[in-house]
């Protein structure tokens, strides 16, 4: 299970405010994985650890899913400040 220490990380950085970001984030994220998987090679059991960790978050829509956006989910109301989103 050493290798998920390289996954674990990707299930927790959130996903940003500002809703211009989000194709950005999850290319970052999709792209970090298949290096990972490509360059790593972790076990097998690591590998389906995070894919069912993963389908769990993205299937719950608790809004941590980097790899698309809930429609039941809520846009974050930081989102629609001009300040935040000016950034």
């Amino acid at each position: 299970m050493y290798c998920l220490q390289w996954l674990l990380p990707v299930l927790l950085i959130p996903k940003p405010l500002n809703p211009a970001l989000w194709f950005n984030h999850s290319m970052f994220m999709g792209f970090y994985l298949l290096s990972f998987l490509l360059e790593r090679k972790p076990c097998t059991i690591c590998a389906l650890v995070f894919l069912a960790a993963l389908f769990l978050i993205c299937y719950s829509c608790w809004g941590n899913c980097f790899l698309y956006h809930c429609q039941d989910a809520a846009i974050p109301d930081a989102a629609h400040d001009p300040v935040i989103v000016g950034t």
